[in-house]
């Protein structure tokens, strides 16, 4: 679900291709895992247990280090400036942050457990958790945070960082992975009711049919397996209720009606052309929409700031709706929720320090979280209920329709990325993108089902499930 680069997430591609690299890094022990105002208060949240005693500080001065994953400008701007922020308000701890770029992580990180300095925290996807709790690459934080802090976070959320009854991240972000986003001024002209998008893969594909014409294509939606691999695993839920493999990883479990709706849904949109043929841009990357090119679009909730940044004259053109689903119960999961936490590494020699500092900056004054979903124009969402709370009585947030309608209506309803290998998603995506491009699609599903089947032997998969 989510990792992210460029301007306003349109690099989660990115994050997704680190899903198979980031924890072959992180932490310890190598793994094939796999997977992104003042307070007038920065110094009173409360202190992590050292030993057990509550709110004591590490005995002795110490420097911590902090690696971070290159985002976007603004969340760089935003990690050094409450890092900053901490350093000042602290008399023992120091953090020395450093932003490192994705492409360069995981060489940096390795090179760095070499020599036994690898950062005391990290940032880490959701999907990377469980398995490095497992393998120890991560510490759990019990005990280096005040428990209170994770009463905060909402229950799925809390589910994702969690493992055996430990808390082995603190959530930073949460986005979901795929948000209707449409054009109300051609509904109009299409004599549709900009007031009600479409709520079902049928009327999906019936609005898309009407509004597609001369230089405007109907709708559009991830088309290539890389895309597709991460995309869908919320309407592979929607479809079948389970993503393409058993929950203990003995076995792929695709040939399903379900399934075979979903290939369909999305063979349809390519084979009667409500979809351009030749891809306009990488599924996180919504310019075409915001340049006029198509007239409805399936993308993450990070689009919202790329066309609040680079499309300020469509906006009151723009209606944002959750992605339709199977039967129009949007109470199903049509997406998964993608983000970033923090974690201590396995072996850190101060991670009650590190602790420390994950609470002032993710878990302790909402100010400071709000300050970061405002740089990021609201395009990406909270996983904590204080900071929800104290975003509905802010002015500029309560006021944000687009963020109100998705915290509402598309998160609570999401699910995890999954923790299984990146190469159970890329078999399952080829189908689909075979499907699409007219292969028969029980012949799909069923290549799809032997190369899940020969990677889970290959790779003694079966059992292994982490969750």
């Amino acid at each position: 679900m989510q990792a992210y680069r460029g301007k306003v997430l349109t690099g989660i591609l990115a994050a997704v291709l680190m899903f198979t690299l980031v924890l072959s890094g992180c932490g310890n022990s190598g793994t094939n895992e796999g997977n992104t105002g003042n307070t007038g208060n920065q110094g009173s949240t409360n202190e992590p247990a050292n030993d057990g005693n509550a709110g004591e500080k590490p005995a002795e001065k110490v420097t911590i280090e902090f690696w971070a994953n290159k985002f976007e400008d603004t969340t760089d701007a935003w990690f050094k400036k409450w890092t900053d922020e901490f350093n000042k308000s602290q008399d023992q701890v120091q953090v020395k942050l450093t932003i490192v770029p994705g492409d360069a992580w995981a060489q940096k990180l390795k090179a760095a457990q070499a020599a036994g300095k690898a950062p005391d925290i990290m940032t880490m996807s959701y999907s990377g958790i469980a398995p490095a709790a497992k393998t120890g690459q991560i510490k759990p934080l019990n005990d280096l945070m005040d428990p209170t802090v994770f009463d905060d976070l909402y229950d799925n959320v809390k589910e994702f960082v969690t493992v055996d009854g430990q808390f082995y991240a603190y959530p930073k972000l949460v986005e979901p992975s795929a948000v209707l986003y449409y054009r109300k001024d051609l509904f109009e002209a299409a004599g549709l009711d900009p007031a009600k998008p479409p709520v079902t893969w049928a009327e999906f594909i019936e609005y898309g049919k009407k509004l597609t014409q001369k230089g405007i294509f109907g709708a559009s939606i991830a088309q290539t397996a890389p895309d597709l691999g991460w995309s869908s695993w919320g309407l592979q839920h929607n479809a079948a209720g389970h993503l393409p493999i058993t929950d203990d990883w003995s076995k792929a479990d695709v040939m399903n009606d379900g399934y075979k709706q979903l290939l369909t849904f999305y063979k349809t949109l390519y084979q009667d052309g409500i979809m351009p043929k030749q891809q306009l841009s990488a599924y996180a990357d919504a310019a075409p929409f915001g340049q006029g090119k198509l007239a409805m679009t399936v993308s993450g909730s990070w689009a919202m700031g790329l066309f609040r940044n680079d499309y300020k004259n469509m906006l009151d053109k723009i209606g944002v709706a959750p992605m339709p689903s199977i039967d129009g119960d949007q109470t199903k999961p049509t997406s998964t929720l993608g983000g970033w936490t923090l974690v201590v590494d396995g072996k850190s020699k101060q991670p009650e320090a590190a602790g420390q500092y994950i609470q002032y900056l993710l878990a302790g004054d909402p100010a400071i979280m709000i300050d970061f979903f405002k740089t990021s124009q609201f395009s990406k969402f909270s996983p904590r209920k204080s900071v929800d709370d104290a975003m509905n009585q802010d002015e500029a947030a309560s006021a944000d329709e687009w963020r109100k309608l998705i915290a509402e209506k598309v998160i609570p309803y999401a699910k995890a990325e999954p923790a299984y290998p990146w190469d159970v998603s890329i078999a399952f995506a080829t189908a689909i993108e075979s499907a699409m491009k007219g292969e028969d699609v029980t012949k799909a599903l069923e290549k799809a089902e032997k190369t899940i089947n020969d990677y889970i032997a290959k790779s003694k998969l079966a059992g292994t499930n982490p969750q």
